[in-house]
């Protein structure tokens, strides 16, 4: 099978030849301009050989255009910070006004994507980075962003508008540049963040009109659900092809979603732990586990989250090797 072949049928959970693999780490070092995030997802591309592409955009483009100042501190996993929030004040959610999606640090992104869409070697289906909005707010705004929502509600509804709207113009846009689908995250699904029915209120049925405004236009919508307890069942009613979380760090494990979520699963590995520490025979073995777990359709092996810069590459050789070899 070919790549988007089998990513298709995996998602359908029908049979493959054998389960797609991937896995994604930031590139701090190049990602603020186009030609340097494409580049270098074309050579991690290269290097491994997987079976679709997550574009690995900084993790706060999303907010430079509304006037987050933003940079590299050193994170192990690569992300770059807010280094100076855009929303400082509760009276500087006024100024959030729905931007223009392919300008500024956004249309930076659409550039990525066509110059990784015109770059590639195979048919390995492309997938654009998204926010939820709640996601964005916080971004924008740090830890003052959900006190505002619960205390101001009146004050931070429009600004969640604005953001609801712009990231469903910059999704359709990204598909128009030549992305596949959608890599759909939140991390705000989880009482870590607001309670279950705060996120079920607010948060879920703004994500499910981005979803579906994309719904006839994505082929492959992955949902990552970042963080613990994440609300897994409530997630899985929206508009997705498949589902990403911390599975070997929070419930419910692969084989316990299966029964949750009809789609694809896309996990199986824990970037923090085996990824990271090993050894090698220890992250096939956790491969060959998450394959098992899903009775071998449905399952698209992959970290939780995004890989540690420090992640050896012996181990990663070690799971493409794992799942390349099993039918």
């Amino acid at each position: 099978m070919d790549k988007r072949a089998r990513v298709m049928a995996a998602l359908r959970r029908e049979p493959v030849d054998r389960p797609p693999v991937s896995f994604w780490r930031h590139v701090p070092d190049v990602d603020h301009t186009a030609p340097g995030l494409a580049e270098a997802m074309l050579a991690f591309q290269r290097r491994w050989d997987l079976d679709f592409v997550k574009v690995m955009s900084s993790g706060v483009y999303c907010v430079e255009d509304w006037g987050c100042q933003v940079a590299y501190r050193g994170s192990p996993y690569g992300a770059k910070q807010c280094t100076k929030h855009a929303v400082e004040r509760r009276a500087d959610w006024d100024r959030i006004r729905a931007l223009d999606p392919g300008a500024g640090a956004l249309g930076r992104e659409l550039e990525a994507v066509r110059l990784l869409a015109r770059g590639r070697a195979d048919d390995a289906p492309i997938l654009h980075t998204l926010f939820s909005p709640l996601t964005v707010a916080r971004k924008l705004a740090g830890d003052r962003a959900v006190t505002d929502l619960r205390e101001a509600p009146d004050t931070v509804e429009p600004a969640l508008e604005a953001i609801t709207e712009t990231m469903a113009r910059h999704a359709q846009a990204a598909l128009a540049a030549g992305a596949d689908g959608l890599f759909f995250a939140t991390q705000a699904a989880t009482p870590e963040v607001v309670s279950a029915d705060e996120w079920s209120r607010g948060e879920l049925p703004r994500m499910r009109r981005m979803l579906e405004t994309v719904a006839g236009a994505s082929a492959f919508t992955l949902l990552h659900l970042h963080g613990r307890d994440i609300y897994f069942d409530r997630a899985a009613t929206l508009p997705v092809h498949a589902i990403n979380w911390h599975d070997r760090l929070t419930g419910p494990t692969l084989a316990e979603a299966r029964g949750h979520f009809s789609g694809g699963l896309v996990g199986g590995l824990a970037e923090w732990r085996t990824l990271l520490h090993g050894p090698a025979d220890a992250a096939a073995a956790e491969a060959r586990d998450a394959i098992a777990q899903a009775g071998g359709r449905g399952i698209l092996v992959g970290p939780g989250c995004v890989l540690p810069l420090a992640t050896p590459d012996a181990h990663l050789a070690a799971v493409v090797s794992a799942v390349k070899g099993a039918r």
